[in-house]
């Protein structure tokens, strides 16, 4: 026998499968932009390939917080 699938659990997948394509646009972004940062500005280490990355992780971090604590 198939069991069915409730609504909700469908609903949950379809919401941590938008959270993962949020997170990997967004580093992949941040990266890129990073790359693009540091041969204009050239400061003479990755420092835009790091900081940008990490500030979209926290503020990932923040998002996902806000979103699963009890209003």
């Amino acid at each position: 026998m198939k069991e069915k699938q409730r609504p909700e659990n469908n609903r949950l997948l379809f919401q941590y499968a938008g959270f993962a394509a949020q997170v990997a646009a967004g580093l992949g972004i941040a990266v890129f932009g990073g790359i693009k940062l540091d041969d204009w500005i050239e400061p003479g280490f990755p420092l835009f390939v790091w900081l940008l990355p990490l500030i979209v992780i926290i503020g990932i971090l923040i998002k996902a917080i806000k979103d699963t604590s009890k209003k």
